[in-house]
């Protein structure tokens, strides 16, 4: 029998989510990455027989239930994403013309893009990961109370701890607490130095499209590396979004009374790139012995261990 410590050594979880949008996040009005994206990411799934987790919007979801249905039916679990892609919590960085919602709001939004999803598949949503990453105290409060289980939106690139899967305080989401609801952080190396004023380079994304699924592979063994030295079992949150896997328009995106540039990483290497590297970073994740959980699953267990 293998000791804790032993099995933090040499194992860890996955959890890949991936959030189902409006393509290019807030800078359209279409859904060519949910429609012409999602198979490419279904297929690579089916290959190597990994569950997933899709975090739709309401509004996404309202547009496209077929495609909501379609990947239930593939055997992935259905999270849910806000009601639009909006700023529910605390901004990280400012972004013209995107002020988070009133707080007034939260709930309202919050139920309403639950009931949607739950009108197209029957069942409700347990898992959730707001917009941009981008959570709060409040959020967390509001999904506890409509039943939720996970919720995936910490940013570790930014706070830098809890650095596991933890209960999250009713006061703070950011601290340890004794609410229902299991927060789950997405990675990134906390081994490195920034050089970012929002520490965004620690991060893992977009890195398997406009580098490399083996430069993903360096963060996330300095995540491991980091977990493990602390004598905890990591978990790699990844995020990932449908309009990665289509290619996306480069350059100026006009919308009548303005235009909107995304700055060229954000699009960059959407389609084939993506594909592939995503493909490849499934293999070498398997190899070193990850074990793909969904985000309500891995909530479960957590809260099944910590009865024990």
């Amino acid at each position: 029998m293998h000791t804790l410590q032993e099995e933090n050594e040499t194992s860890f979880d996955v959890v890949l989510g991936f959030d189902m949008e409006t393509d290019i996040g807030s800078y359209t009005t279409y859904y060519d990455g949910v429609q012409k994206g999602t198979d490419p990411i279904l297929e690579i799934l089916k290959k190597y027989n990994l569950g997933a987790t899709f975090y739709w919007t309401g509004h996404a979801a309202m547009h496209n239930p077929e495609w909501v249905l379609k990947v239930k039916q593939a055997g992935h679990e259905t999270g849910c994403h806000g009601l639009l892609h909006e700023t529910l919590g605390d901004p990280i960085f400012p972004l013209p013309n995107n002020w988070p919602i009133l707080p007034y709001e939260v709930e309202g939004r919050l139920k309403d893009a639950t009931k949607i999803i739950s009108d197209i598949t029957g069942e409700q949503p347990v898992s959730f990961r707001c917009p941009r990453l981008w959570g709060s105290t409040q959020v967390v409060n509001v999904l506890e109370s409509l039943g939720y289980i996970s919720d995936a939106s910490l940013p570790l690139y930014f706070y830098g701890e809890p650095f596991v899967p933890y209960h999250p305080s009713n006061e703070d989401w950011t601290k340890k607490g004794t609410m229902n609801i299991v927060e789950i952080p997405n990675f990134c190396d906390l081994e490195m130095e920034s050089k970012d004023p929002f520490q965004r380079d620690r991060d893992q994304w977009p890195l398997f499209r406009t580098k490399s699924s083996g430069a993903v592979m360096e963060k996330a063994e300095g995540f491991l590396r980091y977990v493990r030295n602390k004598g905890e079992r990591p978990v790699l949150c990844f995020y990932f979004h449908p309009w990665e896997f289509y290619p996306m328009p480069q350059g100026a995106l006009d919308f009548g009374e303005c235009s909107v540039t995304p700055l060229p990483f954000i699009v960059e290497n959407c389609g084939d790139k993506a594909i592939s590297g995503l493909d490849a970073l499934c293999g070498l994740l398997l190899d070193r012995g990850g074990r793909f959980i969904t985000a309500g699953q891995l909530a479960r267990e957590f809260k099944e261990k910590q009865m024990k």
